[in-house]
C-alpha cells in the first residue's frame, strides 16, 4: 500500500524529511501559504496545496501520515482551527501523526538540564502557544501522536557564515546564556526513524549533545572562514529589536537521551562544530 504524507506548513524541517521519504516511494502532499510557492514544489515530486484556502478534504481522506509544522499564534493551532473536524474523524486511520514542536515549551531554567518529562513553564508567548497547541492535538482521541521539540535549527541555508563574511555577526555575550541546537539533516532522521517505529503518545526532544553560548558557535564559525571574531557585546547594553532579544530570555540545556535509546539516533552532527564544518563543505562544493 502507498504510503501518502500531508505535511501542514511544507517548511524547512518538513522538506528535509521530504527527501528520505521520496525515494521510498512516498507520496507526499505539503501545504503552502501561496500559490506563488508552489512553482518551488513543482520539480520535488510533491503536491502542493495552498492553506488555509484550499478544500482539504480529498487529502485528508488520502493521507495515511499527517505532520503538522505550521506554528500556531494567538488564536490556536491554525490546522485544528480550519480542519480540525476532518482530523478528528479519521483519527484513528492515520497510521502516524507527528507535531513539531520547540523547547522552548519548558521555558528558562537558568541553564539547568530538562528532558521531556519536565513541566512546560514557558516564559515567552511563542512557548505558550507551542505548548497549547501541544495540548490541543494530544486531547484528541485516537489520534497517534508524536511530539517533537526542536531546539535551535540550523543547516543548509540556516548557517552563520554569511553574517561572519559580511561583517554582521554579533556575538552577544549574556552571563551563564546556552543554547541547544539540532541540524535539520538530524530532524529528518529522527521524524523518519520515528515514522518507522511509532509510539504513539511519545515526546521526543530533538537536539545535539553540546549545549553552548551561541557567541562560541560565531567564533567556532569565524576561526572556520580565517576572518577576525566578531567583537564582544554586552547582553545588557546591546542595541536588539525586541524579537531577537527575546531568544535570550531562556536558558536551559536539553537532554536527548530518549531519542537514541528509544529509536536508536546516531546523530550526523553530535554537536556544532561538525554541523559547521559540512555546511563549510557545501558552501565550496
Amino acid at each position: 500500500m502507498t504510503k501518502t504524507l500531508l505535511s501542514f506548513g511544507h517548511g524547512y524541517s518538513a522538506k528535509a524529511l521530504t527527501t528520505l521519504l521520496l525515494p521510498q516511494g512516498w507520496q507526499i502532499i505539503g501545504t503552502i501559504r501561496s500559490a506563488d510557492k508552489a512553482d518551488a514544489l513543482a520539480d520535488t515530486g510533491i503536491t502542493s496545496m495552498v492553506f488555509p484556502g484550499a478544500d482539504m478534504a480529498a487529502a485528508i481522506q488520502a493521507a495515511t501520515h499527517l505532520l503538522i509544522s505550521a506554528g500556531p499564534d494567538g488564536e490556536g493551532d491554525p490546522v485544528l482551527r480550519d480542519v480540525g473536524d476532518m482530523i478528528k474523524a479519521r483519527a484513528t486511520a492515520f497510521e502516524w501523526v507527528g507535531y513539531l514542536s520547540t523547547t522552548g515549551v519548558y521555558g528558562d531554567h537558568q541553564g539547568g538540564w530538562v528532558d521531556e518529562t519536565t513541566a512546560l513553564t514557558p516564559s515567552t508567548r511563542r512557548g505558550q502557544w507551542r505548548a497549547e497547541a501541544e495540548g490541543a492535538w494530544a486531547a484528541i482521541p485516537g489520534l497517534p501522536l508524536h511530539i517533537f521539540r526542536l531546539a535551535g535549527i540550523y543547516g543548509p541555508g540556516r548557517g552563520p557564515f554569511a553574517k561572519v563574511r559580511a561583517g554582521t555577526a554579533r556575538r552577544i555575550i549574556k552571563k551563564d546564556q546556552v543554547f541547544s541546537r539540532t541540524h535539520v539533516e538530524d530532524i529528518a532522521q529522527i521524524v523518519a526513524a520515528s515514522i518507522a517505529q511509532p509510539n504513539p503518545g511519545a515526546i521526543y526532544n530533538v537536539c545535539d549533545d553540546d549545549p553552548a553560548p551561541p557567541q562560541d558557535v560565531i567564533g567556532h564559525a569565524a576561526d572556520l572562514l580565517g576572518l577576525p571574531l566578531p567583537p564582544a557585546e554586552d547582553f545588557e547594553t546591546a542595541d536588539m529589536t525586541p524579537m531577537a532579544r527575546s531568544f535570550y530570555a531562556e536558558s536551559k540545556r536539553v537532554r536527548n537521551d530518549r531519542i537514541k535509546e528509544e529509536l536508536g539516533i546516531t546523530l550526523r552532527y553530535p554537536t556544532y562544530k561538525e554541523g559547521l564544518a559540512a555546511l563549510l563543505t557545501d558552501d565550496f562544493d
